[in-house]
């Protein structure tokens, strides 16, 4: 068995981290929309990076002050999810295509928007950071659903958490304990339910 060439295994090694820190800026983002988290959704961009939703186009740094808008005045909660996603590396700069599903539950709690999508977008490696430089949306698919099972008196009786757009959401709490306050639940009675 002969030993693995050192330059190999350096360069393979270089290519996972830079993998990992392109995924993690791209999930920093998805993360930061649905906590409102303007900081972390701002440092996925480079400060000259754009966003193209549609026919708005926004700086990266205005991005988030956007986004955030829009989400709010059309829903309640929103949740972005990252699936299928590939990665071409030259260098310092990378081509993504990342699918993604976002899921936002109207202001009534009783219908919810489905989109489908891809982020086609060229992240840069800049004084060794990954961030977005361009990114462009597309929509594939798009319907509304039913979400009135959320209101009905068996599903919030279970008390589940439920996410807050702000950084109250318990996913900040660091050290994450059993015994931490809910900052919102679904249920009606005994707890809070706050329209997020």
């Amino acid at each position: 068995m002969t030993a693995p060439d050192d330059n190999a295994l350096r360069q393979d090694v270089r290519y996972l981290k830079d993998r990992i820190e392109i995924l993690d800026c791209i999930a920093r983002h998805a993360r930061g929309c649905d906590r409102h988290d303007t900081d972390l959704v701002t440092s996925a961009y480079h400060p000259d990076g754009t966003d193209e939703h549609g026919s708005t186009i926004n700086s990266g740094p205005a991005y988030a002050g956007w986004a955030n808008q829009v989400h709010a005045a059309a829903s309640s909660v929103h949740t972005h999810n990252i699936t299928t996603h590939s990665c071409d590396i030259d260098g310092d700069t990378a081509h993504c295509e990342s699918y993604v599903i976002v899921i936002l539950l109207g202001t009534d709690d009783r219908t919810a928007q489905f989109i489908s999508g891809r982020y086609l977008d060229r992240l840069e490696r800049r004084d060794g950071h990954w961030r977005i430089a361009v990114r462009r949306s597309t929509v594939e698919v798009m319907f509304t659903a039913d979400a009135s099972a959320l209101r009905s008196t068996a599903f919030r009786d279970q008390g589940y958490l439920k996410g807050t757009r702000s950084l109250d959401d318990l996913s900040y709490a660091r050290p994450l304990l059993p015994d931490a306050p809910a900052p919102a639940r679904w249920n009606t009675g005994g707890g809070t339910c706050a329209s997020a």
